[in-house]
């Protein structure tokens, strides 16, 4: 490593975000620019340790210690394309990803984990401003042809290695823009979205094309692609959000977490949207339900929606604040997360289930009654621990049981898991020869990370199909 005793010299920073009165109003990225000197700072802690276990816990299994020594050395270029041999949108990672690479890093045994996150993010950022990250063609073109059903971070990796494989790709997205959750289900004050048009732009130079306003398997027969394509992917996600059995769930103001972040963002790029169904918080009691990444991301954007009050419900316990001892290194750990949306306000309440909800005479959800409840599976209600909560809108962010099985999926009669996601051989191929799928449609509902990782893993089987046929 270049600096073998960096770890010992140097404490763990990452980027400062910027003041709450200043980002919750408005939607530009939370954190500030971290300079290049902090980062290579950050770089020197990776520590020469023998069996790098950060490449355990990434998805991508990226070379993490090789482009930490290369950032030390300021050999920026060397870093970015070490970095984009096994990850195809740093830029994604950087800003999304969770960092399980962090939570297995040898470091982070007895001292905060090498910075990782904060340095792959720089290195992409430094690559696109030097021009580095420009599009890459294949040495020449096989003839055969490969289409990618849904454009999410899965649909884009794989497309992207497809194409660089030399195969003719097109991408259908049955939104108006490309992207998936990126575009649509991720606030912008997380992900801007001129990021995502920054890498769309280079992967339509490398001669990927994209189709929006496609719906395969409903404005587009399944079938038809079957004969003018060589292989179909299948990466359309993970859409079906988990519908809650509570009584009163029909109740006007209730919604899922999804419709109310895409009306958002649509919103903020200047889109229209459904006028005659706004959901919006400004002036409103929320709640939300749901303690995981979706309800941050509603919280935050109830902050900057102004809502009158915001609460979020979580049926588990709230974690320990440190590594539980049921997870240990380099396990990913079970400890209590603060998201920037929760350090903006808003109440967290744990161990706490809905019961039903009240709604006033015109049908509008006014309240929502609970009780406290233990730890799971039983989730056994706490005797005299009922409760009630005045609210005009709850956002249901309960997370998702895998695709929609209409249209699409029902059409071409893919076998399906025990858990409902489309099943798949050890080479990613579905039930039909030549159809395979990858990402939330195949794993189920996961991260960004894995997204990428899928997309690549399903484009080398494919291209290996391909080539054997």
């Amino acid at each position: 490593m270049g600096k073998p005793t960096g770890f010992l010299d140097y404490r763990r920073e990452t980027p400062s975000r910027r003041p709450v009165e200043e980002r919750v109003n408005d939607w530009h990225a939370v954190y500030q620019t971290f300079p290049e000197q902090n980062v290579a700072t950050q770089a020197a802690r990776c520590m020469d340790c023998g069996v790098p276990f950060c490449h355990q816990g990434c998805p991508l299994n990226n070379v993490i210690p090789h482009w930490n020594d290369l950032v030390y050395r300021e050999r920026w270029q060397d870093a970015s394309r070490i970095l984009h041999a096994t990850n195809n949108f740093p830029e994604f990672t950087g800003h999304l990803c969770p960092a399980p690479c962090e939570t297995s890093c040898v470091l982070g045994i007895n001292e905060p984990a090498v910075s990782i996150k904060a340095i792959e993010l720089k290195i992409i950022e430094h690559a696109f401003e030097q021009g580095w990250v420009a599009p890459e063609w294949p040495a020449q073109r096989s003839g055969k042809r490969v289409a990618v059903i849904g454009s999410g971070p899965a649909g884009l990796a794989a497309a992207q290695q497809l194409n660089r494989a030399g195969h003719h790709v097109t991408v259908y997205e049955k939104s108006d823009r490309i992207g998936g959750l990126l575009r649509y289900g991720i606030p912008d004050f997380k992900l801007e979205k001129q990021l995502l048009d920054r890498r769309i732009n280079v992967l339509r130079s490398e001669g990927i094309v994209f189709t929006t306003n496609a719906h395969v398997g409903v404005q587009i027969p399944a079938q038809a692609l079957r004969q003018s394509y060589h292989a179909v992917l299948l990466c359309g996600g993970a859409e079906s959000p988990r519908e809650p059995a509570i009584p009163g769930r029909h109740l006007k103001g209730i919604h899922f977490a999804v419709d109310f972040l895409t009306q958002q963002n649509r919103r903020v790029a200047g889109l229209p949207t459904d006028s005659s169904n706004d959901i919006v918080a400004t002036g409103k009691r929320v709640i939300i339900l749901g303690g995981g990444d979706t309800g941050a991301d509603c919280l935050g954007t109830c902050h900057r929606q102004k809502a009158t009050s915001v609460q979020q419900l979580e049926i588990l316990s709230q974690p320990p604040l440190e590594r539980a001892a049921s997870t240990p290194w380099p396990m990913w750990p079970l400890q209590l997360r603060t998201e920037s949306s929760h350090e903006e306000g808003g109440v967290r309440t744990w161990a706490s289930a809905t019961t039903h909800f009240e709604g006033d005479a015109n049908g509008q959800v006014v309240q929502l009654r609970g009780v406290r409840v233990g730890p799971p599976p039983d989730f056994t209600p706490v005797e005299g621990s009922a409760f009630s909560l005045d609210t005009d809108l709850v956002l249901i962010a309960m997370g998702f049981t895998g695709p929609q099985k209409s249209g699409l999926l029902d059409e071409l009669g893919v076998a399906l898991d025990a858990r409902g996601n489309v099943s798949t051989d050890e080479h990613f191929m579905t039930s039909i020869p030549g159809i395979f799928a990858g990402g939330d449609m195949r794993r189920g509902q996961s991260l960004v990370v894995w997204a990428i990782a899928e997309g690549r893993r399903a484009a080398q089987e494919i291209d290996g199909y391909l080539n054997s046929h």
